[in-house]
């Protein structure tokens, strides 16, 4: 909860972060992190190249607009998710700003040791407020994928994979898949 007598952080305030860093505006609050560490970054590619095809025409069904890191205007809220993705019929033309004010259906944030607790427990609320349908959170580190969907105003676990999972189809689809079977184990390869 934001201090009352403190002054709430402004999107200029967030614009004055040096560049190397990773800036958001959580209840009022500027908050800053450094850029993700490999193994997150890594992670994030990983999933963003599994899941192309979607955003694609090209080489897939499309029917997506899949982006790294877009900033997300949402409401008084200025979030970046690591991966975030939107109907193509909610969202058929790119925005000529900086930013999205129009909240994406799916988000995945890639969790580090630094960004877990505030990728649970500040923006999975914001996402929910917003009508985000769909959460993963993907964590490089335990080698889990965790998955959530909207239910009212909270958010579900409706299914994970971890390197271990066995089954070919253990996660519900927020975003279609190619039919490989543990795709998901790409997402934490060397």
């Amino acid at each position: 909860m934001t201090d009352p007598a403190r002054k709430k952080a402004t999107y200029e305030d967030l614009l004055a972060v040096p560049s190397p860093l990773v800036a958001e505006i959580i209840r009022g609050t500027l908050i800053t992190m450094p850029r993700p560490r490999i193994r997150q970054a890594r992670a994030s590619s990983q999933l963003g190249g599994e899941l192309y095809g979607f955003g694609s025409r090209r080489g897939g069904p499309g029917g997506w607009v899949l982006l790294d890191e877009p900033e997300l205007h949402l409401g008084e809220e200025i979030v970046v998710p690591d991966l975030a993705a939107w109907r193509r019929e909610r969202l058929p033309e790119l925005p000529d700003e900086p930013f999205f004010t129009l909240a994406p259906d799916w988000v995945c944030e890639v969790l580090s040791p630094s960004t877990e607790v505030i990728d649970r427990a500040d923006k999975m609320p914001i996402y929910a407020e917003h009508q985000v349908s769909n959460v993963w959170l993907l964590d490089p580190e335990l080698k889990t994928l965790e998955v959530f969907r909207l239910d009212g105003k909270t958010y579900r676990s409706s299914g994970s994979a971890s390197a271990g999972w066995t089954s070919s189809s253990p996660l519900p689809d927020p975003l279609p898949r190619r039919g490989r079977g543990r795709w998901w184990e790409t997402l934490w390869l060397p």
